[in-house]
């Protein structure tokens, strides 16, 4: 089943392993020592969060590495974009009309 990147976003454990790894390249089990969670329940969210390609694993000898796949981020950060823009808009309308307040303030007479 292939997993959409949001959905695998949504869990606060998976976050903070994509945030362990884009750090540090770990094993599984480095992965796993992090967090005071079964290794399983730690292998089902890296499982997620490679079946959505947020993460590659790659074997190297007998070690399989974790690897972040920053490229999937891109889809999170095109989709913020929009709500980025409008708060911008909305707090320079805001900066706007505080500078306005100010200086109607400073010209009234005590």
């Amino acid at each position: 089943m292939r997993r959409d990147v949001f959905q695998a976003l949504a869990d606060p454990t998976r976050r903070e392993i994509i945030n362990l790894i884009a750090h540090q390249t770990l094993t599984p089990n480095g992965v796993a020592d992090s967090f005071d969670v079964s290794r399983q329940a730690i292998s089902k969210h890296i499982k997620i969060l490679t079946e959505c390609g947020l993460i590659v694993i790659n074997q190297k000898g007998r070690e399989r590495f974790c690897y972040i796949q920053p490229d999937k981020l891109e889809e999170v950060s095109e989709w913020l974009d929009g709500f980025r823009k409008i708060w911008e808009q909305r707090f320079d309308r805001l900066d706007h009309l505080l500078h306005k307040m100010k200086s109607t303030t400073k010209t009234k007479p005590k």
